[in-house]
Parts: structure tokens; sequence; C-alpha cells
């Protein structure tokens, strides 16, 4: 509060005024209260300032306090809100008479996000009742994309509103982490949407088996974050972790159940975030070699590389389709990843001397210029013919796009850019400049790989935080800005090669802050205002 005392005062005068200032600072609603300053009633030295002077005017009274803030400051939340245009007023936090509404026409849209707001404010849904000083009220409505939204905090009251649900969701989250961070919400207006439309986390299931709590539990913690892609990679060399009807005998021992899947799917679906299956072939197919010894690749010496099925045998796409079709269903979101990293048959120094029936089947099908990399590229094309119907996007990793062959990857797929150590690496430009959208798992930083082979460090949110940008997709050099708009986001990812180095609870505590740090930087590649360590501290709070 202010108060003003108009002219000099003196002496016993001057006392008098104090008092009386005292007594209206003492007041709870900053208005005045009993006589003013000077008139001669109270204690003490006022009674004294009554009589010290009695020819003297009686000085004026001082004028009613007035409540005055500060300029806001921008919410305390991660990821940091894009804009924030400041105002002076008390800002917004829960109290026994605030609730959270809807408007009438909204209220089938987002009815769910409200309830969840409200529970997590501890304060009632009130469903579509006009709102009240001090409530939260939710709406559709607004310019900007699908995931973008407008908080406005004025009048006691908090007003969120986007085009789309997702972003109406996404201001809950910054009203959300700002009461948790600092107890209110900041007067002003926030404006707020991603710099990158695909935010997520990978998780390798294969390997290691997760329990449907502990992946339910990433989901909550990703969509505070805000991000919106959960990545599960249910099938590899160590395990096929899903329950299926088409070729139950693949089939890990420990595994989810499709009634597991569907509540994390549903629960997914509820939070704005898509879960993106990826069944990896033509390696990392070594569960199922497993039941069907007879599609393993042999090479011409006998050897028999581990987890990589022969794709000149019909059988080996047969059974991948038939998973496809069976799992497409099960994952209705926007989004498959089809794999096609790291097929063994290439990585030999000449691959067509040592896989002799691979080159023999590539000749046939394309005929004297036809190579092994062509009857791959015809794999990868072949199993995303099977999905594109369905509609989902479909991407793989970038290893298994090839140039100079016959013919060539479908031009639907986006790049899953991971690595730049392959066999005739290509950096992300030659992807980029031919058209192509791109998906940033940059190894060197988004890469956390159990057990730390291959001299895989343990990636930390600092180095997440100060040096990566979705532009750095690979080693630490990003690709020119021109071609930002084709890399459409990026995931952190968690791999499981040695699956017993890290428990269920140990792999959550170790990829918090790298995640963090990740989703920071998808949703605004600036610089941070905050330092690392107060961006800990906050996180800290926030989560």
């Amino acid at each position: 509060m202010r108060y003003s005392i108009r002219g000099p005062r003196r002496g016993p005068a001057l006392t008098a005024a104090a008092v009386a200032l005292v007594t209206v600072a003492a007041c709870s609603n900053g208005s005045a209260s009993g006589p003013p300053a000077g008139s001669g009633t109270g204690t003490g030295t006022g009674s004294a300032a009554s009589t010290a002077a009695p020819t003297s005017a009686a000085p004026p009274p001082s004028p009613t306090p007035s409540r005055t803030y500060p300029l806001s400051t921008a919410p305390r939340v991660i990821p940091a809100v894009r804009s924030h245009q400041a105002a002076r007023g008390p800002g917004w936090k829960p109290g026994p008479d605030a609730g959270v509404v809807v408007a009438a026409k909204d209220e089938a849209a987002l009815a769910d996000e409200a309830r969840l707001i409200a529970g997590e404010l501890r304060v009632p849904y009130r469903g579509t009742a006009a709102a009240r000083p001090g409530d939260v009220s939710l709406a559709l409505g607004g310019q900007g994309g699908a995931e973008s939204y407008t908080l406005t905090v004025r009048g006691g009251g908090v007003r969120i509103t986007g085009p789309g649900e997702a972003g109406v969701f996404y201001g809950t989250r910054t009203l959300k982490q700002s009461v948790r961070s600092t107890g209110a919400m900041p007067e002003g207006v926030v404006t707020d949407a991603p710099a990158k439309p695909q935010r997520g986390l990978m998780v390798d299931i294969a390997r290691k088996y997760f329990t449907a709590g502990w992946i339910e539990d990433r989901l909550r913690e990703m969509a505070d974050l805000k991000l919106n892609q959960l990545g599960l990679h249910f099938s590899d060399d160590q395990g096929f972790r899903i329950a299926s009807d088409s070729h139950p005998e693949i089939v890990s021992e420990r595994h989810l159940s499709k009634a597991e899947v569907r509540r994390i799917v549903a629960l997914a679906q509820s939070l704005h975030i898509t879960v993106v299956p990826e069944i990896d072939s033509p390696g990392h197919l070594g569960a199922v070699i497993a039941a069907h010894p007879d599609l393993q690749l042999v090479s011409a010496t006998g050897r028999r590389p581990a987890g990589t099925v022969d794709i000149s045998k019909p059988a080996s796409a047969k059974i991948v389709d038939d998973l496809l079709r069976e799992y497409t269903g099960l994952f209705p979101g926007a989004s498959w990843h089809l794999g096609g990293d790291e097929y063994v048959a290439l990585m030999a120094k000449n691959p067509e001397a040592t896989y002799p029936q691979l080159a023999r089947a590539a000749t046939a099908k394309y005929g004297p210029s036809g190579r092994i990399q062509d009857l791959a590229t015809d794999w990868l094309n072949g199993r995303a013919a099977v999905v594109r119907p369905t509609g989902k996007q479909l991407r793989a990793w970038n290893d298994g796009f090839y140039t100079g062959g016959v013919t060539s990857a479908a031009k639907d797929l986006q790049v899953a850019y991971w690595t730049g150590n392959e066999i005739g690496a290509r950096p992300p430009a030659s992807y980029l400049s031919a058209g192509r959208t791109m998906l940033n798992y940059n190894d060197k930083y988004l890469y956390y790989v159990l057990g730390k082979p291959k001299l895989f460090p343990y990636p930390t949110g600092r180095r997440i935080y100060e040096q990566w940008t979705p532009l750095v997709v690979r080693g630490t050099t990003p690709v020119p800005a021109r071609y930002d708009p084709q890399i459409l986001g990026g995931s952190f990812a968690v791999w499981c090669d040695v699956a017993t180095a890290q428990t269920q609870a140990q792999v959550a505590d170790g990829i918090r802050m790298p995640l963090t740090a990740t989703a920071q930087k998808l949703w605004d590649a600036r610089k941070p205002a905050l330092t690392w360590t107060d961006f800990q501290t906050l996180a800290g709070r926030v989560r």
C-alpha cells in the first residue's frame, strides 16, 4: 500500500499524524478507519498534539489510502510461456469461492479438461454455470493452431481459450504449474503456442518390460510438460511385449495385455497425447525368429545375424504384415513407426557376395541393376503400403533410407533421424534438401541407453537445455535455419540395451531432467531466460 501525508510536519503534530497512519495501515481492507490524523483523539503522543499549538490551524486530513500492485511478471512454468502481457493486479489464486466453469457450447468438448484442473486446484467444477469472481472459465475460440491458447487473468478471475481442445488443455497446465510454483497465477495475458508440432518421449518396452502403471505415470508427466507423443518400441530381439491374437507364439512371458494397452491409449487421448507404436523390421525381429527360425537370414558362410529376417522369403513379409494389421486397430493414433534401421545384410563389406540369395531376389525384381538395398527399400515400402490405408502418418529411421538405387523410399515417409554412424552415413541436409520432413532423435543428446553401451553416456538435462535445439539433428552442429519448417519436432528416447542396468524407478528418475529440458526446447527453441540452476529449482516446484 502507499500512503501520502501532505505538507511538512514537525514535532508533536508529525507524531500525531504517524499514530493515525499506523491506525490506517492496520485496516485489513486497505481503507482508513477512525478520525483523521491530527484530530486529537487516540492515546499517548496523539493527545499531546491536541494542546501543543492551540492557535495553529488543524492540518488537512490524510487521503484514503489505495492498494497498488507492481507490474506482473510471466508465470513460472515449464515449458516457459512464449508471450506474457504484464498488468497490474492481484493475480489469481485458488480460494474458498473459486470454481471451474465451461462455456455452455463447449461442455461436451471441455468437461474432462475442466474436471481435471478443478481436481488439481482443489476447487469444485460447476459445469456451465455463469462465471463468478474468482472462477476459472474454459472456452473454445480464437485464432491460431489447435495447440495454441490464451490465458487471461483479470478482475479476480481466469479465462482460458483456444481454437482446439489441446490448446485449452495446455492453458490449464500453465495455470496448474504457476499455482504450484508461486501459489498464484499472475495478472495479465499469456499468449502461447509450441514451436514444434511433434514433441515426444519414446520408450523401448521390448528389451525391458515396463508395467502399464509406469507407462501411465510417464503420460501424466508428459502432459504437464506439454509433450504430445509417446513412442512404444514393443518388438525387438529380446522380446515382444504386447499380446497377439494373430501370432501368440511370439509374445514374451511378461507383456502388456490388450486391455492394458487400451487403458494406456485412453489415458493418452484424454491428455492429448498420441501413442506411436513401432514394430521394427526387417532387423530387430529376434522375438519373431525365435518362434519361426526358418525366417532367419543366413550368410553364404552360414552366419546367422541376430534378429535379421531373410527379406527374400515371402513368409517374412507375411508375418510382419499380419502383426501390422492386428495392431493398427489397437492403436488409433495418427502416426506409426515402421523402423527400418540396422539391416545387417547392408552392413557387410560386400552385401551381394555375403548374401547371394538376397542379391538374386533383387535382380529378379529390379533387373541387372537391382541390389540388396533396393530389396530393403521394397520391404519398407511394402510395410508402408499395409499401414497407409489407415490414414496414419508413417515414419522410419534414417538408416532405412538409401540413395543411388533403382528404387527409393515412398515420398510420404518421415525421417526419424537418430544417427550419423551408419555405413555410408548421410547428413540430415541430404534428406531435407530432397524435401522430406524430419523428426529429431539426435543420439548425442536425446538417447538414454541403459548400461551405456557403445560409449553412450547418459544424457544430461543441462547439455540439452544449454546446447541442443531441434535444428541440431546430428552431432552438435545445427542444420541451416532454412530447413526449420521441415523439422516437425523431436523425441527423447529410452533404449534398454542392458535391461537390468536400471530399475523402472531408476529410469524414471534418470530421465526426469533430460526430458524436462527437451520439452522446454521443443516448445521454444530460443535461448531460455532462466539459468540451468534456476530451471532445475523451478522443475522441483512444478513437477
